[in-house]
């Protein structure tokens, strides 16, 4: 007779208790402790043993393993194979999140059209949706693919025998949400049920060498829904970011053991599903308003790719006691920091002045070489004259009032002279040791003040 356990786990971290609390002490959530029975069988671990070598392995040394590259699989979309490290890879377990509506059953529902028309086995099981609501919404983007095979299961048992029966190369599960097994009494969706559907479809991927794509729903907050175990296990995890009420979307890796975690891939939603934006810094830049105060434009890295981005920032007199600091797409402590430097070293009364920072185009910016492209704007804005429509900036500033130098200055100015820009402020360290291209002028600066004195005065 199998023992059945009962114990408490919280539904925001997976935290277990064996007894009910209000409040988690693991992430501080309030009422997220549910109560989960779960019997002691033992077969999951039986049955994972089976599927390993009976034959007891030895350590090696690393200088003596052999390895073998095998090619990436890629897909017509190369903002895809970008953002997963050049192509998928046999074996791998990616993880896709994002809002709801956001593109995400879209964008694998092509993906898995574009491998089936490259004579690839594609198996696209739909928890959510019915096998004919599927092929509404593949009719709708105009995809036939006759590799292409459809299934409505939740059960991760009748899902594990069609793989085994099917044997096909890629796999995805649409969401991982719904999927349950049998063994677990607790409902789908719960942190029992998806930390072992994930390890299960972990095990499939592995000894098969299939690569499965799963959907995670996200929370209120923007994070994947259920415990962080679940993206410590996969592969890749993957964010589909951008506004609904908005056509552009950004594909962004946060995890990939086969690539970098900096890359992102930029998408546009068309009545015919998602097209990939080969040029970004021209869709960010073409509505950008020419003579504004505040408005200024920053070369950025994303992973391997330099992106120029404008970034706009309005300084109006507060009407309360505290002023505000608002901040959109970029860190709201560092608009505090540089709003400080600015007031303290070059002596811009800003304590009593409301300051709003926004990037344009809904990207988001976390690099320390965006700061002179804010400190700019900010100044631009508080005295109300406009920087010069062809400058860049690009440089980290220090609490001290310095402009340190950053990393791939040569591949930020290359994209900055592509656009057509004129000059390009940055840091003094940046301009020697390499040759800059034709027709752009290099402005190397040591503090803020310097950077001011050319933005503004010519």
């Amino acid at each position: 007779m199998a023992k059945q356990k009962s114990k408490f786990i919280c539904q925001s971290c997976g935290y277990e208790s064996p007894k009910w609390m209000g409040k988690c002490p693991g992430c501080g959530e309030w009422n997220t402790m549910s109560e989960e029975v779960i019997k002691q069988t033992g077969k999951h671990r039986i049955a994972f043993a089976h599927t390993q070598s009976t034959v007891m392995s030895k350590p090696s040394s690393i200088n003596h393993i052999e390895t073998i590259q095998e090619p990436r699989i890629k897909t017509s979309l190369k903002e895809f194979n970008r953002v997963l490290g050049s192509g998928i890879v046999k074996g791998s377990l990616v993880l896709i999140g994002g809002d709801p509506g956001i593109g995400k059953s879209t964008l694998l529902l092509q993906v898995s059209s574009q491998l089936a028309n490259q004579h690839y086995d594609v198996l696209y099981i739909s928890g959510e949706e019915s096998v004919k609501q599927t092929k509404i919404r593949a009719d709708r983007l105009g995809i036939q693919a006759e590799k292409l095979y459809v299934l409505a299961e939740t059960d991760l048992e009748f899902i594990s025998k069609s793989i085994d029966e099917m044997k096909p190369a890629f796999v995805v599960i649409d969401s991982i949400q719904t999927i349950y097994r049998n063994d677990i009494t607790s409902a789908p969706g719960s942190v029992s049920q998806v930390r072992e559907c994930t390890a299960e479809l972990m095990r499939i991927a592995k000894t098969n060498g299939i690569a499965i794509f799963i959907v995670g729903h996200v929370t209120k907050e923007g994070s994947i829904a259920g415990p962080r175990i679940l993206e410590h296990m996969v592969d890749t995890v993957l964010y589909f970011e951008g506004e609904r009420h908005h056509t552009y979307r950004i594909l962004r890796a946060v995890k990939n053991r086969f690539g970098s975690t900096n890359e992102i891939g930029i998408f546009e939603m068309k009545e015919n599903g998602l097209e990939e934006v080969i040029n970004p810094s021209e869709i960010f830049l073409e509505e950008r308003l020419k003579g504004a105060s505040g408005s200024t434009v920053v070369a950025s890295m994303e992973g391997t790719r330099p992106v120029l981005v404008e970034i706009q920032a309005l300084i109006a007199p507060t009407s309360f006691g505290n002023p505000r600091r608002m901040a959109t797409g970029v860190d709201h402590n560092r608009v505090s920091l540089l709003m400080a430097v600015l007031e303290k070293r070059i002596g811009l009364l800003l304590q009593n002045q409301d300051a709003y920072v926004k990037v344009a185009g809904g990207v988001k910016l976390n690099e320390p070489a965006i700061d002179l492209a804010i400190a700019i704007s900010i100044v631009s804005s508080f005295k109300d004259q406009p920087t010069q429509a062809t400058d860049v900036f690009i440089g980290e500033v220090g609490l001290t009032g310095e402009v340190r130098r950053v990393s791939r200055i040569d591949q930020r100015v290359q994209e900055a002279a592509k656009l057509g820009f004129k000059r390009v402020i940055l840091p003094k360290a940046n301009v020697e040791g390499w040759q800059a291209p034709k027709g752009i002028k290099l402005i190397g600066v040591e503090n803020v003040l310097e950077a001011i004195q050319f933005a503004l005065g010519g």
